[in-house]
């Protein structure tokens, strides 16, 4: 590529000369700079309707770009489009040559040259998969969560992909909802400072470094809440959910400077996300003072019709744009209607001008207009991806995020110093597909470490690993099938996998979902193991006493008998390109797990939607009231609890909390008070323990939660040594939003709560006046 004979490309030379610099500083980490908004105003003086309107133009790319242009109608328009600048930005266009040749068909066919921005779903890692969303909020670890955002971007920046469509941070207590596993779990705290490490992981510090890519927090807003966890259903929630639960986790990222926002395919009170002014014009960009880019999911402008808002594709232009939509992904709504709609005065200039600057904006702010074509290095490619250093980041990143949800008779962990025959079960033991997980980026189909490989390579010799698949599960092709093709068990593997485990010292069953299973499209009425899994563990079961589940799965799982029977179950979800090797790791002690559930898993779909953060009602349980007595608020045919509260995950050692205290027993609003609690490690391993601290507004207009989680810290102890763990309290850290999305503290009697999970806590009580 000879970059420095383009990059003297007279035609965008003089472009930038008008804009009073070639490569003028860039703005440390935030969008809005002063040099930044002058060359933004520079271009647009230059820029005409037809050219306005292409920045806010998305196309997806169909073919490679690495080559002629291929024969017919589609390719030949696009280019054209592309050269005559008319398209903003490509998704789907990946890879340092492709990128090149697209970009360069921009830069120097276009007249004024305006780069290309590309964007790609990167949601946990691009060719390096590391574990996916949900798992990686399971190990509580932000450091870890915002290393693993930084290596995606590496992988991602040297393949010409400057824009990712991530992370999701929509709350969700439905785990019905196949999109789940892009989530960060149900608890909006948790989520905010989880979906900050990743913004800043993907950003970095200054969105004009070599490997910053611009990151887009989606789906705004309240997607998670769609109704029955049915994929792009409608929502219905009130002011106070909203403001309290739904959006503290977008404003954390707009507040850390998020370059883009993604709405969301759902409709809000009654009005489709894309064309939803409320949220997009008084609280994004209004009230928030959001000054990046708002680009709408697939095709959702042109959905606005399907929805029964819009007429037609203009007013579905014409809503979407001045609700506060920027960018058209794929409607082509903008692209055929917004020139005449400005022209007939229908759509002011001003609202057009705004959207453009918006996206020209996020271009300069990552360096393309100084070098279009910084993110297309060929070298850069072949040296960053599917590293070394990468894998062994996937593998700490994995095993952190591994939850102990039971270990009964002490099988965890397997000591490899003894001479014993351990029989893996399981056809997800051998699979080297489904831990890569859904959205999986560019890597490549069957490149994970599996279950079997991992344990046989790390085992030692003491160890005897023998394996038997036992169980079917699915068949046919499975990417992009909105229908995942089971296979027919007719248990015909049972008869081996019995043989194995009766004569085996120890049984490691692995048992989960296809990685299809979950994601987009992927919702379940039923959530519960497919196939004949759980039959064939009760039959093990019969056999050998001793054995570990491990659960491989992309969503909270509802298997009860399995959950209440199996004496060891280890929660793995899909860990990404180390999956392996990780689980492994935690197998045979070489890692204490110490991970902690982001999501209530349930005993029953009845109890969806189920979540630890509750308003209490006014006939609550009682433990004191007459068992016989019907007329409190419960079920008749299960319990109320869930299977495993939020929070919640175990240690290969044990860990007590003693002596907690406040500094005071009141305080004004002005003060801080500080809580202490000593945890010690009273097991027999050295490990980490996440200390949660939770609070409750005990009487409070309107009501608030029964616990709300605001604070957590990860700490390390090696067996027998104590810490005493302090957490800071202020008005802030007890207060909430109204219904009119102010945020106050209210005066009155707090719960301070201090445990290992949401209901194992030790309490006291705080005054503030």
């Amino acid at each position: 590529m000879q970059h420095e004979k383009i990059m003297k490309s007279l035609k965008l030379l003089s472009i930038l000369l008008l804009l009073g610099t070639v490569r003028s500083a860039q703005s440390q980490g935030l969008l809005t700079s002063q040099k930044i908004e002058q060359r933004v105003d520079s271009v647009l003086q230059l820029m005409n309707l037809e050219e306005k309107v292409g920045q806010l133009v998305q196309h997806t790319g169909f073919w490679e770009f690495t080559g002629p242009v291929p024969d017919g109608d589609r390719a030949t328009s696009e280019a054209e489009k592309i050269k005559s600048g008319k398209i903003g930005s490509m998704l789907n266009v990946v890879g340092a040559n492709s990128t090149y040749n697209a970009q360069k068909m921009a830069v120097e066919n276009s007249r004024l040259g305006i780069p290309l921005l590309f964007g790609y779903d990167v949601i946990h890692g691009y060719k390096t998969m590391f574990p996916i969303p949900l798992a990686e909020s399971a190990s509580w670890d932000l450091e870890y969560i915002r290393l693993s955002a930084e290596i995606a971007a590496k992988e991602s920046a040297a393949s010409g992909v400057n824009w990712t469509f991530a992370p999701m941070m929509d709350i969700s207590r439905d785990p019905r909802w196949g999109r789940g596993m892009e989530g960060a779990g149900e608890d909006p705290y948790l989520a905010s400072l989880v979906s900050v490490a990743r913004v800043k992981g993907f950003q970095s510090d200054n969105l004009a470094n070599r490997f910053s890519i611009a990151a887009t927090a989606k789906h705004f807003a309240a997607y998670g809440f769609i109704e029955a966890g049915r994929e792009y259903n409608t929502v219905e929630l009130s002011s106070h959910t909203l403001h309290n639960i739904v959006l503290p986790p977008f404003k954390a990222v707009v507040d850390a400077g998020v370059a883009s926002v993604m709405n969301s395919f759902s409709d809000f009170w009654g009005i489709p996300a894309t064309a939803n002014s409320y949220l997009q014009r008084d609280l994004l960009k209004g009230k928030w003072g959001f000054d990046g880019l708002v680009v709408s999911d697939w095709g959702s402008i042109a959905e606005t019709m399907n929805h029964g808002y819009a007429e037609d594709l203009a007013d579905a232009a014409k809503v979407s744009l001045e609700a506060g939509s920027d960018v058209d992904m794929e409607s082509g709504a903008y692209e055929s209607q917004l020139k005449s709609l400005v022209e007939k005065g229908e759509v002011s200039m001003e609202i057009l001008n705004d959207a453009v600057k918006r996206v020209l904006r996020v271009k300069f702010a990552l360096g393309l207009f100084d070098n279009p074509y910084k993110y297309s290095n060929s070298a850069d490619e072949k040296k960053f991806l599917f590293t070394e250093e990468h894998l062994n980041a996937s593998r700490e990143i994995a095993k952190r995020s591994i939850v102990l949800l039971k270990n009964e008779s002490k099988l965890l962990p397997i000591n490899k110093e003894k001479k014993q025959k351990i029989a893996v079960i399981g056809k997800l033991a051998e699979d080297k597909d489904t831990p890569l997980g859904n959205w999986r980026a560019k890597a490549v189909s069957n490149s994970a470490v599996s279950l079997l490989e991992g344990l046989k390579e790390n085992a030692g010799s003491k160890l005897t690993i023998s394996y038997e698949k036992g169980y079917e599960l699915t068949s046919g092709d499975r990417v992009f099938s909105m229908d995942l093709t089971f296979a027919e068990d007719k248990g015909e593997g049972f008869k081996g996998a019995l043989s194995l485990a009766k004569k085996s010292d120890l049984v490691v069953y692995v048992m989960g979902e296809d990685a299809l299973q979950s994601g987009e499209g992927r919702s379940q009425v039923d959530i519960s193991l497919k196939g004949r899994q759980v039959e064939l563990l009760k039959q093990v079961l019969q056999v050998n006493k001793n054995v570990i589940v491990v659960l491989m799965n992309g969503r909270p799982i509802i298997e009860p008998w399995v959950y209440e029977n199996a004496p060891a179950i280890l929660e793995v979800w899909h860990l990404g390109s180390q999956a392996g090797n990780a689980i492994a790791d935690v197998l045979l002690g070489k890692y204490n797990p110490a991970g902690k559930l982001p999501v209530t898993i349930p005993r029953h779909a009845g109890q969806i939607p189920i979540y630890y953060n509750y308003l209490q009602n006014g006939r609550p349980f009682d433990k004191n009231r007459d068992p016989k007595f019907v007329f409190w608020s419960h079920y008749n045919d299960e319990e109320n609890a869930p299977q495993y509260p939020f929070g919640y995950g175990l240690s290969y050692t044990s860990f007590s909390y003693t002596d907690m205290k406040l500094d005071k027993e009141s305080i004004t609003t002005a003060e801080d008070v500080k809580v202490h609690v000593t945890i010690t490690n009273t097991g027999d391993f050295d490990g980490e323990e996440i200390v949660q601290l939770y609070i409750r507004d005990v009487v409070a207009k309107p009501m608030r939660p029964v616990k709300e989680l605001r604070g957590f810290k990860k700490i390390n102890l090696k067996k027998g040594q104590s810490e005493r763990v302090t957490f800071e309290i202020n008005a802030e850290t007890l207060g909430s939003y109204g219904f009119d999305g102010n945020y106050s503290t209210q005066k009155g009697l707090f719960q301070i709560m201090i445990g290992s999970h949401s209901e194992d806590v030790q309490m006291k009580e705080l005054t503030i006046k």
